[in-house]
């Protein structure tokens, strides 16, 4: 299908088309990292689904794991219900004590390094309110 059908049928259809732009919150990169999350897990089916009933029980049983049972390494390997119902500074508080404590009893373990960062993660904005409206040059040069 070229471009022009494809656009010509999305719009008949009532689909906007989206272009990807700087600071533009519907361009969203959590949303794109959850799709490749999706399309490896080891429970996607390898040839795809054999009804859309059977699509939406795999991606509710998928939510439910991915929220309440994998531990994600962008959140210091707590779940997001963790993150999210405020437990995670506790659960972390409680690992840094034992690596604390394990680094104590053997620290040949460790060679000299530090034990895990255990600090809960700052929260984080597609399109983070800015100081100013003018973009300077400071800025695009650290972005």
């Amino acid at each position: 299908m070229k471009s022009q059908t494809l656009r010509m049928k999305a719009y008949e259809l009532g689909v906007l088309t989206s272009y990807s732009r700087p600071r533009v919150s519907n361009d969203n990169p959590f949303a794109e990292a959850l799709f490749r999350t999706v399309k490896y897990a080891p429970s996607f089916p390898e040839h795809g689904f054999d009804s859309l009933d059977n699509a939406r029980v795999w991606v509710n049983g998928f939510v439910g794991w991915y929220n309440a049972e994998h531990k994600h390494s962008g959140l210091n390997f707590v779940t997001p219900n963790e993150r999210h119902t405020l437990k995670d500074g506790d659960i972390l508080a409680r690992r840094e004590s034992v690596l604390v404590m394990a680094k104590q009893v053997n620290p040949a373990r460790w060679n000299g390094r530090a034990v895990r960062n255990c600090s809960p993660v700052e929260p984080t904005a597609l399109n983070p309110v800015r100081l100013s409206s003018r973009v300077n040059a400071t800025e695009v040069l650290v972005a």
